[in-house]
């Protein structure tokens, strides 16, 4: 029989290199105490690397750099699927998300029915924010963005360019879960996100 370490070293191997490593994924080989500590002893020896508490990294390996970590979007996401939670991107994320922005924001803040809380990735930092569950029923990747967005920009401060990128943008969404989220959003934005149905027409 090999043992955990040895099992979970394995698994870990046969995975492309840049995936995320979780322990949750390995509890059919032992205890979670036993676990941590196999991967614990598998980040001493270089195996995988550590990004956030909880969270590895088999690395993807640069000549040039050495390893490269997962970025702090792809950890959220791995930590929205290990906690089984729903999240909203918002704020300026949102707003870099979508394009309208080429900052990339330096905190990440994601709306979520998961318990609040702040993990750091290297020099960024993820923010898990308690909402109510009203702001997490939009059905649209890309529409769930834009309300997000919109309210950051502000009512009236909208600009012409902004919104045509919007309405453009969610020309490519499903038009039942457009019309789904539109109901959601706000009066003034509800007006914004009609312009991407049927050239506007309800």
């Amino acid at each position: 029989m090999l043992s955990i370490e040895k099992q979970i070293e394995k698994a870990i191997k046969r995975k492309p290199r840049g995936a995320l490593v979780l322990p949750d994924d390995y509890l059919s080989n032992g205890s979670s105490d036993a676990i941590r500590k196999a991967l614990d002893r598998l980040e001493d020896k270089k195996v995988i690397v550590r990004v956030a508490q909880g969270i590895y990294v088999r690395p993807k390996i640069s000549k040039l750099i050495g390893p490269l970590l997962p970025s702090a979007e792809e950890v959220a996401e791995a930590i929205a699927k290990r906690d089984r939670i729903r999240t909203v991107p918002t704020g300026s994320y949102a707003l870099n998300a979508l394009g309208l922005s080429t900052q990339v924001p330096m905190n990440i803040v994601l709306l979520t029915d998961g318990s609040p809380r702040e993990i750091r990735v290297g020099k960024r930092k993820i923010k898990f924010k308690k909402t109510t569950p009203k702001n997490l029923l939009a059905k649209g990747k890309i529409s769930r963005l834009v309300i997000q967005a919109l309210k950051e920009i502000g009512n009236g401060k909208v600009t012409d360019v902004e919104e045509k990128r919007i309405v453009d943008l969610l020309r490519r969404e499903a038009e039942k879960d457009l019309r789904h989220d539109i109901a959601l959003a706000p009066v003034w934005i509800q007006k914004i996100m009609k312009k991407a149905l049927n050239d506007g027409k309800d």
